[in-house]
């Protein structure tokens, strides 16, 4: 069961997934929020049974950055406490305030060995204990908390062919987020500073510039991935649903070297329980929350 917080509500989602079945949503809603987050989520406790599940949040994308560093040579037990230690230098507050995982990026199996690259997740442990608060005050079991760039791979691996990657351009209200994954592991993540609500009330020469300015990451993303990543090659790009069509996916398409498509998660998803999830407007409210709801266990925890 994903909950996420905002401001205003309380997101809940939760999917179920089977062998051999594709994953139903079997349950996705949002509650305006009376009170505190502690003070809504023991309402919804007893209304919804949330003790009665596995449950995971998602820290907002203000509130965590990755990192790409070269994997120290040390044995795989030892992994996150040497970076722990690299990170001294790259975090903009002390290092014994930050939580901190790894996320180990693949190497070549067929390539000769060399070093390779790690994300590491970082956030302020104020964060983590401001989020993991409302949970424990309101006797809400909450097993994960997990990030946003995790949350869109999870949807992603949906759309990866055999032995090939897929970009993902997600949008939300802070921004756009490039996600590349092959074989369900997580590969590149970029921010792009570009907000759903501005593509969605731009004028037209406003959004030109826009369109511009994705495509020209997007460029240079993919131009970099290849480089480093020539093993992995990637067959498309896929949109995430938006509200609207504002005509990106033409625009992307003309202007960049791989397909485009956008998705509908009906082509992925079961949700004959939520018909709500038939709009794409729904969707994109929902992406970041079903892709929470989707996780399983790995490494990324706090």
């Amino acid at each position: 069961m994903a909950i996420v917080p905002t401001s205003a509500q309380i997101n809940i989602a939760h999917v179920r997934r089977s062998v051999g079945a594709r994953p139903e949503v079997v349950f996705c809603d949002s509650y305006r929020k009376e009170g505190s987050d502690a003070e809504a989520l023991a309402r919804l406790r007893k209304e919804l049974k949330l003790d009665e599940y596995r449950c995971t949040t998602l820290l907002k994308f203000v509130d965590y950055k990755m990192h790409t560093l070269d994997a120290p040579n040390v044995p795989s037990a030892e992994l996150k406490n040497a970076v722990r230690w690299l990170m001294k230098d790259v975090l903009d507050f002390p290092l014994e305030l930050a939580t901190i995982d790894v996320l180990d990026v693949p190497v070549d199996a067929n390539g000769p060995v060399r070093s390779h690259s790690v994300y590491v997740v970082a956030a302020h442990n104020d964060v983590i204990a401001r989020t993991v608060a409302a949970f424990n005050e309101s006797n809400v079991p909450l097993e994960v908390v997990d990030v946003p760039a995790l949350a869109q791979r999870n949807i992603a691996a949906f759309y990866e062919p055999e032995g090939r990657g897929v970009a993902m351009l997600g949008f939300y209200e802070d921004c756009c987020k490039l996600t590349i994954s092959s074989g369900g592991e997580l590969y590149l993540a970029r921010r792009i500073e570009i907000t759903l609500s501005q593509l969605l009330e731009a004028d037209e020469t406003r959004r030109a510039d826009l369109f511009d300015r994705i495509a020209l990451e997007l460029q240079r993303s993919l131009d970099g991935f290849d480089r480093q990543y020539s093993y992995v090659p990637v067959a498309k790009l896929m949109l995430a649903p938006m509200p609207k069509d504002v005509g990106l996916q033409a625009y992307l398409a003309a202007n960049i070297y791989v397909p485009v498509e956008t998705m509908d998660l009906a082509d992925v998803l079961d949700f004959p329980a939520v018909p709500a999830l038939k709009s794409p407007e729904r969707q994109a409210e929902c992406l970041a929350l079903i892709g929470c709801a989707l996780r399983v266990d790995e490494t990324v925890t706090a």
